[in-house]
């Protein structure tokens, strides 16, 4: 659900630190024209998954992609076009999902799929609608994705179905850094050097968090984003999947500890400006904007990379310079920072020697270049250049992408709605503003478990 609400802002916050001032340099403006090397990929790719000539086939693809995302979209998928002969006919839906189904039913999906949802492609997957990737195209996943990306594309019968394009990241904490540095104060690596940190800005007299989880009708879902980060922080990913598929119970003693964690923080008024209550009437967007005043009234906010679509505008024209950003550190040094992820899977409907060379370039490096230099996405690419990317921020970003020990998808998105988007946003809430304990909390959201 949150992967669907904000998969356009995280755009829309790409494009914004792309553009922003300062040290940035500009966005290409070299047009569409694909490179040697991209080239050569795409080549690749048709050659290795026995397309052999593949001049004048077609591939259509469905996704949520509209307006300047498709665009951008197409311009990426163009250098597999021109050193193929294949055409790519892409239709961009904000609808995409609900149609797609309709489509799926009347036996007229498009070739190739875009899905925000691992609980998509499973279900997909699990009625035979999809093939599975080849050898081929398993071992370029392997050669250019870190830990964790195939699992998050494997269906239930064990078998991958879906390649990762662009994508989105949490579990990064925003900061001032002019102000920052004027205090002395230095970026925390691991939970205990944070909370030395908070310990010493309040006692400077600022709290350390600006935090608001209200939106409407999810208010709540930032407190989730926290406690997928601390379990992925504490049980790792193994522990990690067992919660997210109801294999441990949402009461288990390891899921208390990590809200216990976060409330450690979240209750106490020295380390959140304006206390629980602020927090919960709080819009998230706005909570960010007190750590820009002058001085800040509090110093962190721990989102995803959307956020700074959020940033006072004099801030947003120049985020290199104006905002620092930091992985969410490390509670068990064993576990490192893993990286909280959502994004599109591509996924198969059509078993065409074309489809498979097509969805074999997306897991090359190469695909994500042009859209990287015109700002609005991260790839998850561990070969990638990162200087692709114009901004200090992105490039930030997709270092934590590719150099976290394993990433896992959101979890929330990944649970029942009855849990993922109601009663884990819902009972985080009363817990928050004091209506019930965490006890009452976790057992409330177990019981809502579907039987």
């Amino acid at each position: 659900m949150k992967q669907r609400l904000f998969a356009g802002l995280s755009v829309a916050a790409l494009v914004l630190a792309a553009c922003g001032g300062g040290s940035t340099a500009a966005p290409s403006t070299g047009g569409t024209a694909a490179s040697p090397a991209a080239s050569a990929a795409a080549a690749s790719a048709a050659a290795s998954s026995g397309g052999g000539d593949l001049k004048g086939k077609t591939v259509t693809v469905g996704g949520a992609f509209v307006d300047t995302e498709a665009t951008a979209f197409e311009a990426a998928v163009k250098p597999f076009e021109d050193a193929t002969g294949v055409t790519v006919t892409y239709n961009g839906d904000k609808s995409f999902e609900q149609n797609l189904n309709v489509q799926v039913q009347a036996g007229n999906p498009p070739d190739v799929a875009l899905l925000p949802q691992p609980g998509g492609m499973k279900n997909y997957a699990k009625q035979g609608k999809l093939f599975p990737l080849p050898a081929d195209i398993l071992a370029s996943i392997d050669a250019n994705y870190g830990e964790g990306w195939k699992a998050i594309g494997t269906a239930e019968d064990g078998k991958v179905y879906g390649v990762f394009h662009r994508v989105n990241l949490k579990g990064l904490v925003f900061y001032p850094k002019v102000a920052f540095a004027a205090k002395g104060y230095s970026v925390p690596t691991t939970w205990d050097e944070l909370k030395t940190l908070e310990a010493k800005m309040a006692a400077d007299g600022t709290p350390a968090w600006c935090i608001g989880i209200e939106s409407g009708a999810a208010t709540g879902w930032p407190a989730t984003d926290w406690i997928e980060e601390i379990m992925l922080r504490t049980v790792g990913k193994d522990g990690y999947d067992k919660w997210v598929s109801h294999a441990m119970p949402f009461n288990d003693p390891t899921v208390k500890t990590a809200v216990q964690t976060m409330m450690d923080i979240w209750g106490n008024k020295a380390d959140v400006y304006g206390g629980p209550a602020y927090i919960v009437q709080t819009n998230f967007g706005e909570a960010p904007k007190a750590a820009f005043d002058s001085p800040p009234k509090c110093w962190f906010t721990n989102q995803g990379n959307f956020i700074t679509a959020f940033f006072p505008d004099a801030i947003k024209a120049d985020l290199d310079n104006q905002v620092g950003v930091f992985n969410l550190p490390s509670i068990d040094p064993q576990l490192g920072t893993p990286a909280e992820v959502g994004g599109d899977q591509a996924v198969a409907f059509a078993d065409r020697p074309e489809v498979w060379a097509f969805l074999k370039y997306l897991t090359t490096p190469d695909a994500g270049v042009s859209w990287s230099k015109t700002g609005g996405a991260l790839f998850p690419y561990k070969g990638q250049d990162v200087n692709n990317y114009s901004s200090k921020l992105d490039q930030a970003f997709v270092t934590t992408l590719t150099t976290a020990p394993f990433v896992r998808f959101d979890g929330s998105d990944q649970m029942p709605a009855a849990v993922g988007s109601g009663s884990f946003w819902s009972e985080m809430v009363k817990l928050v503003n004091g209506a019930q304990n965490i006890d009452t909390t976790l057992n409330n959201i177990e019981a809502s478990w579907p039987k």
